[in-house]
């Protein structure tokens, strides 16, 4: 009997040693893209911070933060070639109006951080500064109408504007030489100004028209993805949220990881201009992300109005809460 106790403590004993001794199989991580809107800057640091928290892993994604090459980044998300992008709720109305199947999934920043900016000198202070001066942009139709709107509510003549397209130029090289007014983040390139000590005029664009304090920019997803990958969605979206909330709270740390993750960007820049969007990420929202059906409507019927869309849009089928829960 007690060699039978013994043998059987034995074999016990090698069965618990080899179970311990066993590496559990790695489960294998979904493979996701998100394609960015522009270089790594503050708008993305959530992103990169769920990816260096491991929030992304933690859903079982393998997430590529990736540059856009040519043409729209809308187009490519579309066709599914990217599972997730950066982009802005004009971009999204405009798609949707021209039936292509895309999502807002979240608004990154809570209202317009974007602002028509000039150097102090050239004592721009109101829309009706505008006149007489050089206006230096993208070239795009949503430019023109809204300059052309805000100066005739203010009373005054767009045709004394002088439209220079400049396209994506540094704002510091161009401004006060190529042209006197241009849009700009306000986040990036106004932290950017008093940063060098640049003294600027700013005029938000939210401040001269309620409409004008829209969505940008958002994470988007193809209908697609939204219908029939939801499990995929939640997770991303949980995990990207997780990023946001985290940048809000620790701005000087969240920065690090965008400087880790983007070394080629200027270290000053990135710490103030994260500390300014830790306030402006969530805003007055009641979480991070949320978006209003009355902000769509509105701007997309401003559009319209102002024939910068084919048609009104069904903005719920536009954007969507669903996946910030």
């Amino acid at each position: 009997m007690k060699t039978k106790i013994f043998f059987f403590i034995l074999a016990l004993a090698t069965l618990i040693i080899i179970f311990l001794g066993k590496t559990p199989t790695p489960k294998k991580l979904q493979k996701v893209t998100v394609l960015l809107d522009w270089f790594p800057n503050t708008n993305h640091t959530g992103l990169y911070v769920a990816k260096e928290k491991g929030y992304f892993a933690q859903e079982n994604l393998d997430v590529s933060i990736i540059q856009p090459g040519e043409g729209e980044n809308t187009q490519v998300c579309a066709a599914g070639k990217a599972d997730f992008c950066i982009s802005s709720q004009e971009a999204i109305t405009q798609a949707r109006a021209s039936n292509i199947p895309l999502v807002s999934i979240a608004a990154i920043i809570q209202h317009n951080t974007s602002a028509f900016a000039s150097l102090a000198e050239t004592n721009i202070k109101t829309v009706k500064d505008f006149e007489g001066k050089r206006y230096g942009g993208w070239g795009s139709p949503i430019e023109e109408a809204v300059i052309k709107s805000v100066m005739n509510e203010a009373g005054t003549d767009y045709a004394k504007v002088k439209n220079i397209t400049i396209g994506e130029t540094d704002f510091f090289k161009t401004i006060g030489r190529d042209s006197d007014f241009q849009w700009i983040f306000y986040g990036w390139d106004g932290i950017e100004a008093k940063r060098r000590g640049i003294k600027l005029n700013t005029i938000m664009l939210k401040d001269l028209n309620s409409v004008l304090d829209y969505y940008t920019p958002v994470i988007i997803t193809n209908t697609n993805h939204v219908r029939n990958q939801k499990n995929l969605v939640s997770r991303f979206m949980k995990a990207v949220k997780a990023g946001y909330e985290f940048s809000i709270k620790n701005p000087a740390e969240a920065a690090e990881i965008l400087i880790k993750a983007a070394p080629e960007l200027n270290k000053d820049l990135v710490k103030q201009s994260q500390l300014y969007l830790s306030q402006q990420y969530q805003a007055d929202a009641p979480s991070w992300g949320i978006q209003k059906e009355a902000v769509w409507k509105s701007y997309a019927q401003w559009l319209t109005n102002h024939q910068l869309l084919k048609k009104m849009i069904d903005v719920k089928e536009t954007f969507t809460n669903e996946f910030l829960k």
